[in-house]
């Protein structure tokens, strides 16, 4: 039976996983960070400024643990142009994830008043799409915290799936290097530790895979996107949306998204002012920024383009009127630096990995948001799912693996 090693355990990486496990494959999973309560996730970030506060975390569930839950179809008409169809992949994972809106008991005043004010303002607002279950969810705003009552679904579900069919997890384990032979896959090095498979998928994110890409001579790295993002927000009496869950509403315009989200720097603005943490009421600026970035083996480098400027100002003009209209005082609106939440591109389809995410190193595949051809400048877990259980299906069926 052929070995497969799967690197990183976020979206892609635990999916793959579970897909292959399910299979009776031998497949074994490794994970730089540990296995951690979902409530203790935040504990793992591992957040680096690069120009942008680029936002990370290492734990089993990757970013996952981390995520609002949003569950946003993304890339689905491009990577379709392609020759990329993973429209049966997004039906299957969005059943088995359990996606749908929320109900009306979820939303809480200062969504509700953001949705209203923006639709009667001509934007396209909607409900924004979940894999969080209402049953057992009761809103306390701390969805990027790690949900304390495990009511979102994060990769850690597939995990501990591959797990009870046989696959093998090592935690706290750093792979530094690829193993090749006349270019072939042969295996990975965790510093002088060698674990040997016939297949490896990298999955480390936008950051690491690249990194570990590099380090076997592929010319990885180049092209960044982190999806960059702003949170606009001011002072709205006792408005208690701190606690609310977080980006439950999505406000489409051509070139950007906006959604309901506390960031607590907000409040750390607006103390000076009297503000209290249930005074602040805010909204997120999400553009699909260009890949104006790179990443090496001892730095990240991303800068905003001029039209990356012009979107975010775009937005936050266009989300500080909404605010006004909510009813926040218009003197105490202010800003979040710029972050970014998805770092990706750096091995894409097309220049890093095929169409079958599959290198230039025979048997060595990437799937997470690094294969990204263009930034979705929207929440990515849903396409790197559907993306790996492409993957999954594709090994099995190319490869004898048993």
């Amino acid at each position: 039976m052929k070995n497969i090693i799967v690197v990183g355990s976020g979206a892609g990486g635990g999916t793959i996983t579970r897909e292959l496990a399910s299979k009776g494959v031998n497949v074994t999973l490794i994970e730089k960070g540990s296995f951690t309560k979902t409530e203790n996730a935040y504990e793992h970030y591992d957040n680096a400024d690069v120009g942008v506060e680029l936002l990370q975390t290492s734990c089993i569930g990757g970013t996952t643990v981390v995520t609002a839950g949003n569950a946003v179809r993304t890339c689905q008409k491009y990577l379709k142009n392609m020759g990329i169809d993973i429209e049966d992949e997004f039906n299957e994972i969005e059943e088995e994830m359990g996606v749908s809106t929320l109900p009306d008991t979820h939303f809480g005043k200062g969504t509700k008043i953001i949705m209203d004010k923006a639709e009667s303002m001509g934007f396209n607002t909607q409900k924004m799409p979940k894999f969080i279950n209402p049953e057992s969810c009761k809103p306390c705003g701390k969805c990027a915290f790690g949900c304390p009552r495990d009511s979102k679904w994060t990769s850690n579900e597939y995990v501990n799936d591959a797990l009870d069919h046989g696959a093998n997890v090592v935690t706290n384990t750093e792979i530094t290097e690829l193993i090749t032979v006349n270019g072939e896959i042969k295996g990975v090095k965790s510093n002088n530790k060698e674990f040997l498979a016939d297949i490896v998928v990298i999955s480390a994110g936008g950051i690491e895979t690249p990194r570990i890409l590099r380090r076997s001579g592929i010319d990885a790295g180049n092209n960044l996107f982190v999806d960059t993002f702003v949170t606009v927000g001011g002072i709205i009496k006792d408005i208690k949306f701190k606690n609310e869950v977080q980006m439950n509403a999505l406000i489409k315009l051509d070139d950007l998204i906006m959604a309901p989200h506390y960031s607590g720097i907000l409040f750390d603005n607006s103390k000076n002012r009297g503000a209290r943490e249930n005074d602040i009421l805010g909204m997120m600026i999400k553009i699909a920024d260009e890949r104006s970035g790179r990443v090496r083996e001892d730095y990240i480098e991303k800068y905003s383009t001029a039209k990356d400027v012009g979107l975010l100002a775009k937005g936050s003009t266009t989300a500080g009127a909404i605010l006004n209209e909510a009813g926040v005082d218009p003197t105490t609106l202010t800003s979040t630096i710029a972050r970014g939440a998805h770092p990706g591109g750096t091995a894409a389809i097309g220049e890093v990995v095929n169409k079958n995410l599959e290198t230039e190193i025979s048997g060595l595949f990437a799937a997470d948001a690094s294969v990204f051809p263009v930034a979705p400048g929207a929440p990515p877990v849903l396409t790197i799912v559907a993306l790996a259980k492409r993957l999954g299906k594709y090994i099995e069926k190319e490869f004898q693996l048993d």
